[in-house]
């Protein structure tokens, strides 16, 4: 019996133009460009140019990935947009991208899971190709996480970045094993009781502010290792294959030490573990796809291979997604 599998045909990035380079901070701020080497791996981060929003990032990637994939927006039926910093409380950027594309039937919303909101994203529009309720659906994750940062705060500025990256899904028939073309399983998971670890302090309904990011910087360390090999491990569980078969490992890019963490915990060679942290630094749900869309554009990923994307963010929530490519 044949299954319905969601097919990524498509993959598309857009960084802002303006880069910010550690010495540009250590003028800023005090640091320098050995401390935040040693304990983060980031050289360089892009960052939104005064008067560019979310919006216009998501537009970016959303047109580069649909013209990798060869469809205009009539071929649409939903977009779901990850997001942190939304241009306004309401409405949503997907609507926004929407209109921008042309985009005239179908829905278009938000999904708030930070860091890990681009897998959360996915896992959603997988089940709408699933049910058989869409045919083709835009997957962004996009961020201008330098409109949260505390600028006197080292512990924090110097990680994040904007960017934004897509994918186009489009339904595809599959066997329902794992040779299937496609994604194979997503993994979600969250524990609100660690609130405290990774937050932004305001809201419009409690400081009527948008609040600037705070961190528990080890805590949140301890919980990425453990937690993301933990959703790596059961997406590998569920599809009943070992990790060592998995080809790709594609993650959330916050920090260098928690990807090479992760990798020594689970035994992978870090050959596999694609890395863009060093010129990206950490873009919250659009590190997933523009790492993604780094290594399908360069030629690593082919077809066939197996990959496994996974992220963790603020919530804390956390998950990985596990595609034939």
């Amino acid at each position: 019996m044949s299954v319905l599998r969601s097919q990524i045909i498509g993959c598309g990035a857009f960084l802002p133009r303006n880069v910010l380079t550690n010495t540009d901070l250590a003028k800023r701020v005090d640091t320098n460009d050995e401390w935040i080497v040693a304990r983060t791996g980031i050289h360089r981060r892009h960052i939104a140019a005064e008067g560019e929003k979310t919006s216009d990032l998501a537009f970016e990637a959303a047109t580069d990935a649909m013209r990798h994939a060869g469809i205009g927006a009539d071929a649409l039926d939903l977009i779901v947009v990850a997001t942190t910093t939304p241009d306004e409380t309401f409405p949503a950027v997907a609507t926004a991208i929407q209109a921008r594309l042309g985009m005239t039937r179908g829905a278009a919303f938000d999904v708030q899971a930070v860091c890990s909101g681009f897998i959360f994203a996915l896992s959603v529009a997988d089940n709408f190709i699933r049910a058989g309720q869409a045919k083709t659906v835009l997957v962004i994750g996009a961020e201008t996480m330098s409109r949260l940062m505390d600028w006197s705060d080292r512990t924090t500025c110097v990680l994040f970045g904007d960017g934004a990256g897509a994918v186009v899904l489009r339904a595809g028939e599959g066997k329902g094993g794992n040779a299937d073309r496609g994604v194979l399983n997503t993994k979600l998971f969250s524990d609100g009781r660690l609130h405290d670890l990774l937050y932004v302090d305001g809201g419009p309904s409690t400081t009527g502010t948008t609040g600037y990011l705070r961190m528990q910087g080890r805590e949140v360390f301890k919980h990425a290792v453990t937690n993301i090999a933990a959703a790596i491990q059961a997406s590998a569980d569920e599809a009943g294959i070992a990790i060592s078969e998995i080809d790709w490992f594609v993650p959330h890019q916050a920090n260098q030490r928690i990807l090479d963490g992760t990798a020594r915990k689970l035994g992978i060679d870090p050959a596999k573990v694609v890395s863009t942290v060093a010129d990206h630094g950490n873009t919250s749900a659009a590190s997933v796809p523009l790492a993604l869309a780094t290594a399908v554009a360069d030629g690593r990923i082919k077809p066939g291979q197996l990959v496994l994307l996974e992220a963790m963010g603020g919530g804390l929530t956390w998950g990985s997604a596990l595609i034939r490519w």
